[in-house]
């Protein structure tokens, strides 16, 4: 039996490591608030606790994460009110001080499947973000093998022509859409892709590797099918790559159930030849670090996660890192 308690900060304080490249600026580009979700909440304090913990992180972006919704008014507008929680926590970081993480972005949800009627929301968003507002997320992530991945989207999203012209949208009002799918609906998000050529989007957790159920045990070939996918989608201008996410439970590496968290040397074999090939697809400078926190804390800690990135790259120019960990980030959320 474990000493502590997988995810607490016990169990992730086991591990504990010298920062590597301190000095280094961080736009941390995916993280989550939340309140009443029947787990433990996740607020500023806690967020600063993570940011604030050796890394330079200078800047974040809030990505939804279907909390505080209204409970009163039109059920397509119940979604603004998590923006609205977003940019009252957004505004008290601003006044944290000098080495506190500012929440300069909010990525809020919306139903595409609203098609142009989405507009009446997003604009509803930008009103409440008072300046801060940059796109959308309406996750994709289906699998009908998995109980919980049945109940995370309908199916077969990105084939819906609503939600593609919900997608259009948003590239119409220069706004972004966030994408979250499994590796097996790479094909169709990349038909999506390129039917909404004028809307940028960007691709979270690498598409998620499942390794999980059925997936289990064949991490090699699930790589070979994600490997050549993602050298397809890496040829679309409009899609970017957030570069993270791999430690959730659904991608199987099984940290969350150990006795102790995994060393940022651990990540680093476990995931490099994503990263890398990633990087490689993309390029620098359509690539951003992220922590996917406190999704991911239940598996690691952000002063591990960061270090992991930072030796993934250590042999990359000084240009090409500060594109990874800030500029691409800074560029594509306006921040």
């Amino acid at each position: 039996m474990a000493k502590y308690t997988p995810g607490t900060q016990e169990w992730l304080d086991q591990v504990t490591e010298e920062i590597i490249e301190p000095d280094r600026r961080i736009i941390d580009p995916h993280h989550h608030l939340w309140y009443g979700k029947g787990v433990p909440d996740y607020l500023l304090e806690d967020l600063w606790s993570d940011t604030g913990s050796g890394h330079r992180v200078e800047k974040t972006v809030f990505v939804e994460t279907d909390t505080c919704y209204r409970d009163t008014g039109p059920a397509h507008l119940a979604c603004v009110g998590e923006t609205e929680f977003a940019v009252q926590v957004a505004e008290e970081s601003e006044n944290g001080g000098a080495g506190k993480s500012v929440i300069s972005a909010i990525v809020g949800h919306a139903d595409l499947l609203l098609a142009e009627g989405v507009e009446e929301v997003v604009q509803e968003h930008i009103a409440a973000a008072r300046g801060r507002f940059r796109g959308i997320r309406h996750i994709a992530s289906r699998d009908s093998n998995l109980e919980a991945a049945k109940r995370w989207a309908t199916e077969d999203l990105y084939k819906n022509e609503k939600y593609r012209q919900g997608a259009r949208t948003l590239g119409k009002l220069g706004l972004t859409q966030d994408c979250w799918h499994l590796h097996h609906q790479n094909r169709s998000f990349l038909s999506m892709a390129r039917a909404v050529e004028g809307t940028t989007i960007i691709l979270n957790h690498f598409a998620s590797p499942v390794g999980i159920g059925p997936y289990a045990g064949h991490q090699d070939e699930i790589f070979a099918e994600w490997r050549r996918d993602i050298s397809e989608i890496a040829k679309c201008p409009n899609v970017v790559a957030k570069l993270g996410g791999l430690a959730m439970p659904v991608n199987g590496v099984g940290w969350s159930e150990r006795e102790t968290p995994p060393t940022s040397d651990e990540v680093v074999e476990t995931h490099r030849r994503y990263y890398l090939h990633a990087i490689e697809s993309f390029g620098p400078e359509r690539c951003m670090f992220e922590s996917n926190f406190p999704v991911e804390k239940a598996s690691v800690s952000y002063v591990i996660i960061w270090n992991a990135y930072k030796k993934m790259v250590l042999d990359f120019s000084e240009d090409e890192k500060d594109l990874l960990f800030y500029r691409t980030a800074e560029r594509v959320y306006r921040v």
